[in-house]
């Protein structure tokens, strides 16, 4: 858990420098800041948590039914890996908007309240409680439907609201 919060601020804090470099390069009227400003917005978006919650909830319903080895394999090489692409990327959303707050833009810290974060959320909850999930013989049962379940409505539900 130290971890994850350590990462997270850090990616948070080196966003949010390079952003509000970017925002001050382009107050100055140099083309570049606004070429940094629109890269490090093109990762700024809630809604690519969607499919990465399916890529991550298809890997916990393959942990929930494989074998303690196999489901092993499966932690270290997908569901690892896209946990850390979601603190990774929260970090870099939450450091833009920062950044875009410190610049003036007062109104900007309200995209943190769009719901597609909750995909971030579960996908982080889950991976803190997946150990206690595995133990247990009728949670294993109970979340294996849930994360399929899930894994169908991210990949085919079309969440528009």
């Amino acid at each position: 858990m130290s971890k994850a919060l350590t990462s997270f601020a850090l990616v948070a804090v080196l966003t949010a420098l390079l952003m509000a470099l970017s925002l001050a390069v382009a107050r100055h009227g140099y083309p570049y800041g606004a070429i940094g400003v629109r890269r490090l917005d093109g990762i700024a978006d809630a809604s690519t948590f969607i499919p990465l919650a399916a890529v991550y909830f298809f890997s916990a319903l393959l942990m929930m039914i494989l074998p303690i080895r196999a489901a092993s394999i499966v932690l270290t090489n997908a569901a690892d890996a896209v946990f850390w692409t979601v603190i990774v990327l929260f970090a870099a959303i939450l450091g833009c908007l920062v950044a875009r707050w410190a610049f003036g833009q007062r109104d900007v810290l309200w995209a943190v309240l769009n719901w597609r974060f909750l995909f971030a959320a579960a996908i982080i909850g889950c991976h803190f409680v997946m150990n206690e999930l595995r133990r247990n013989v009728l949670l294993r049962s109970l979340f294996f439907v849930v994360f399929a379940a899930a894994t169908l409505a991210c990949l085919f539900w079309s969440f528009t609201l």
